[in-house]
């Protein structure tokens, strides 16, 4: 982006479009302006970059205990950056007892021992800062570890300055078997506590109690926290459960209510500490929500993930009917200049499908998850996603060609660009979350201990024996190379980050047409959802520019007839990454 000076006074388009965005009319602050704007693209780093989400225990182990560690992790730098990632979100790896995947933190300063220590981190960050590569983490703060010193204290003295850290009742509330998040595994949100002689909230697991958060010295202690890891080297949090924790709590509480300005007031602080900060925020809320948790000025939340479009998304993929998904894309199409969407696959959760109807998570379920150990919470699915489509390359190119085409940023989890699988004799959410496959070495490269202490897939399509980073390596039409291939050209079409977006109507139901409009440049992404070859006839727009689509992934280029339309025949599960007016482009390119 230094070139935009540069282009700005030798390319009239850029020039134009610069003027436009920034609503510049004097011609002489045209430079002024363009500084600004490459300022502003800076900041806004997380506008185009490629989030890829790890867990540290289960990457790469190298002392050899069989658990994954930042040394280990260290070593994987250069893999990372060789595939194009910009941003490391690492999940939790705090001091913990690991009763929930270190969800249930017992120190919120400090590395806990199995991964390293403190200087371990800041090793880490600094590689990834040397390798151009920003380092998100989890920030879990609507609850801690039931052993917690804060719990600690405040169960054994009502008089402790922590009691009111925590959700307290006297008498177990009436509603209190409403509103788990483990519905089925779970069956109260209030657990009686014999030291404490009371009753305490837990949203979640009843060894995770519920922070206060509406209490003014829990608030201060986050912003604590967060202070604490940006001096260490951190450029943002993926905060874990964001509507529970703005949400109000207690034994009188039946419909919580969400104090938004409490995230106001976490932007600002970011944002005084360090202007690059963001945060990512887990909030799977309605649509009608979505500009109170990114502040209708942009002053809330940075990015949040749409798990909207991702519910929908996975319709689309089973019944070959965008119909739901293109309604869900425009449901989320408003949000401030600055905000963004996450827009992601499969995570380390399960697939939410709460948000579909019944008769759509019953499609879902028969095309991705129809038995009952496929399936959890009652709600959802547990499997990785190339299981889930069998394994098909095809139907895996169409739903990452996808993720990195959706109005956002893409946010990829370890193990995707080699098509790992799972390993269903797991419980719960265990069974995606097994360690990274490096090679044919036992146990997948992972660890040299005879017994690591996650079990890494072995035997079958998807065991380690097959599925592993080295082999896709030396193999140039593997899918990691696609992927690598696929990230570098994401990363080379900024208007998809930046930009405004219309659908096209191609008349299929199962066509999803996009087109990207940012600084007078035009992308348009085609997807054909169905098994079977489609020929889909569509205008692609921008007036003469429209005539000449340019395929950025291959020579298939397309021009349109002299009524102005583009005829294009989609193979089952084809694709299509095209410019529009791309011959501008490319000779603009050519000029810087």
């Amino acid at each position: 982006m230094r070139f935009f000076p540069r282009v700005a006074r030798e390319a009239p388009q850029w020039q134009t479009g610069i003027t436009a965005f920034l609503g510049i009319t004097t011609p002489g602050c045209l430079e002024a302006a363009c500084l600004y704007f490459n300022a502003m693209i800076r900041d806004l780093w997380y506008k185009n970059a490629v989030i890829y989400c790890l867990d540290v225990g289960t990457y790469m182990d190298a002392n050899g205990d069989g658990i994954g560690d930042f040394s280990g992790l260290m070593r994987r730098l250069d893999y990372l950056h060789g595939l194009g990632v910009t941003a490391v979100w690492l999940m939790p790896f705090q001091r913990s007892p690991r009763r929930d995947h270190g969800y249930d933190v017992t120190d919120y300063y400090a590395v806990d021992p199995c991964f390293g220590t403190l200087g371990d981190f800041v090793e880490f960050t600094h590689g990834a800062k040397q390798r151009g590569m920003r380092v998100l983490i989890d920030l879990v703060v609507n609850h801690t570890s039931i052993d917690h010193p804060w719990f600690q204290s405040a169960r054994a003295d009502r008089d402790s300055p922590y009691r009111d850290w925590y959700i307290w009742s006297d008498k177990k509330p009436t509603h209190a078997d409403k509103g788990m998040v483990f519905p089925g595994v779970q069956d109260s949100t209030w657990t009686y506590d014999k030291v404490a002689r009371a009753w305490y909230f837990h949203r979640f697991y009843d060894f995770q109690p519920d922070l206060n958060t509406s209490n003014p010295h829990v608030q201060a202690e986050i912003l604590k926290i967060m202070g604490f890891w940006i001096q260490l080297g951190v450029h943002g949090f993926r905060m874990d459960a964001v509507p529970f924790i703005i949400g109000t709590k207690g034994a009188d509480v039946k419909e919580s209510t969400e104090q938004f300005e409490m995230l106001r007031m976490f932007r600002e602080f970011l944002q005084w500490r360090q202007g690059e900060s963001i945060i990512l925020a887990e909030a799977n809320v309605k649509p009608d929500k979505d500009m109170e948790y990114f502040g209708s000025d942009g002053d809330r939340m940075h990015m949040m993930f749409n798990f909207q479009a991702n519910q929908n998304l996975f319709y689309a993929l089973a019944s070959a009917d965008t119909k739901p998904l293109i309604k869900a894309l425009k449901a989320t199409k408003g949000r401030p200049a600055t905000a963004q969407w996450g827009q992601f696959l499969r995570n380390h959760d399960e697939l939410d499908l709460g948000r579909l109807t019944d008769e759509q998570r019953e499609t879902v379920f028969a095309a991705f998850g129809p038995t009952p150990d496929m399936q959890l919470y009652q709600r959802g699915i547990r499997r990785r996603l190339a299981p889930m489509l069998e394994g098909d390359r095809r139907r895996l190119e169409l739903a990452y060609s996808l993720l990195f085409t959706l109005p956002g940023t893409p946010v990829i989890r370890y193990g995707d660009e080699i098509g790992m699988g799972d390993d269903l004799s797991l419980p719960e959410r265990e069974c995606g979350r097994t360690p990274m496959q490096w090679s044919t070495e036992p146990h997948g490269g992972f660890t040299k201990r005879s017994r690591p202490v996650k079990p890494v897939i072995s035997g079958g399509p998807y065991g380690y024996e097959h599925v592993n980073v080295a082999d896709q390596h030396r193999d140039p039409e593997s899918f990691m190379n696609w992927m690598e291939r696929i990230i570098r050209m994401r990363k080379e079409v900024p208007e998809i980050g930046w930009g405004d977006y219309a659908i096209i109507d191609t008349r299929h139901t199962a066509i999803l047409a996009i087109r990207y409009d940012w600084l007078n440049n035009s992308v348009l992404m085609l997807h054909n959802f169905s098994h079977t070859p489609l020929e889909i006839e569509f205008e692609a727009g921008c007036g003469e520019r429209g005539k000449l689509l340019v395929n950025l992934l291959t020579g298939d280029h397309a021009c349109a007839d002299e009524a102005g339309k583009h005829r294009v025949l989609l193979e089952g599960y084809g694709y299509r990454w095209y410019r529009v007016g791309g011959l501008d482009y490319l000779l603009n390119r050519a000029e810087i």
